[in-house]
């Protein structure tokens, strides 16, 4: 953007400096008559078509316009309007950064000048107009310099600005990751450690063989099941962004869902495909829901159900329990399940039923520009 912007300056800078030049050369000389005034025009051209050139070649363009004004000065033994494609050249040098360049330049043509205007003035004369043209050359040199430096301090600000935003979003993302990885372990763990729990103080309360048998396989399978959720957890946090070796579960495992000695209901109301974080944090809620009724409600039943509500989907968690006991606030599990509700967008609620029962209610969005990214 920056060099299109360069190139519609000069496309407008370059055909104004040599108009200036040759217009000047004409009214100084009196038209072209003479070779002198020929090579004299010759060099406003050259001089002012390589301006073109000045921010990819600063330092040639630059030695090559003072040599032009010296050639000037001599041809016509006079300065003249070609000193304005010196000032141009001048002031891309300083511009660029060259600034010993910049003022080794401006010596040399101060020298050049007073040669050539001494060839046709007086030596009091020559030494004001020469005085004259040197202030001109410190102030354009002094003047860029202190804009460069003013600029380069404000490109510095803004560098450290932006890298300390960059830094704070970081920080940010990586106290996200960290939340959403000990929601997910939570999650995994919690749920099928607190299954193992209850069929192992099963299998040890009840002497029965078979009841213990049946414990102990629902643990096996429980197990295997913490430690494929497990791996799946770790691999997506590998892949540092990238696509999970395992896909993520979601509503289409409901029915995968057990626990020991409560009855699961499912009531799936047809709705769209799901986003994908939309997904997981349902399927989150229901598992925790589900493992809380396990391990405090004394239930039975729980019934699941999802259906849509306009730009949005309604997750429903009932149980014929006794729900939490006591005053005691929410624990990890209900906070969890807020948290991952926050996360999209959402809202949790969690309460006692009307007719007996406990219920678990989260409103996720569905529309994309509603979920953060």
């Amino acid at each position: 953007m920056a060099g299109l912007r360069g190139r519609r300056t000069d496309a407008v800078l370059v055909p104004v400096v040599a108009f200036i030049g040759v217009a000047g050369l004409v009214v100084q000389s009196g038209g072209l008559g003479t070779a002198a005034e020929f090579a004299a025009l010759l060099a406003v051209l050259i001089s002012s078509g390589l301006l073109f050139l000045r921010r990819r070649f600063p330092v040639v363009v630059g030695v090559v316009a003072l040599a032009a004004v010296t050639a000037y000065g001599f041809l016509l033994q006079q300065p003249g309007p070609i000193m304005l494609v010196f000032v141009v050249a001048l002031y891309t040098v300083v511009d660029e950064g060259h600034l010993a360049v910049a003022i080794g330049l401006g010596v040399a043509s101060v020298l050049a000048f007073a040669a050539a205007d001494s060839l046709t003035r007086t030596g009091v004369s020559g030494n004001g107009a020469t005085f004259l043209h040197a202030g001109w050359l410190v102030a354009v040199i002094a003047g860029v310099t202190r804009n460069r430096r003013a600029y380069l301090a404000e490109v510095e600000a803004r560098t450290a600005a932006a890298e300390l935003r960059a830094a704070e979003q970081a920080r940010h993302r990586s106290t996200e990751d960290r939340l959403r990885i000990a929601r997910e372990l939570h999650d995994v763990l919690g749920h099928h450690l607190s299954l193992i729990n209850v069929q192992a103080g099963a299998a040890l309360h009840r002497p029965d063989p078979v009841r213990s048998e049946q414990a102990l396989a629902t643990i096996r399978e429980t197990s295997r099941e913490t430690l494929r959720e497990l791996r799946a957890a770790l691999n997506a946090l590998r892949q540092d962004g990238e696509a999970p070796l395992t896909p993520p579960p979601g509503l289409n495992r409901l029915g995968e869902l057990t626990a020991p000695g409560l009855a699961i209901r499912v009531e799936v109301t047809e709705t769209r495909p799901l986003p994908s974080e939309v997904d997981l944090a349902a399927y989150r809620i229901v598992q925790e829901a589900v493992t809380n009724v396990t391990r405090h409600a004394a239930a039975k039943e729980a019934v699941v159900r999802i259906r849509p509500d306009g730009p949005d989907v309604l997750v429903e968690i009932d149980d014929d329990g006794l729900g939490p006991r006591g005053d005691a606030g929410p624990g990890n599990g209900i906070l969890g399940m807020r948290e991952r509700a926050r996360a999209l967008g959402g809202t949790l609620a969690t309460g006692p039923r009307p007719g007996g029962g406990f219920r678990v209610s989260a409103r996720l969005p569905l529309s994309p520009d509603r979920v953060p990214s």
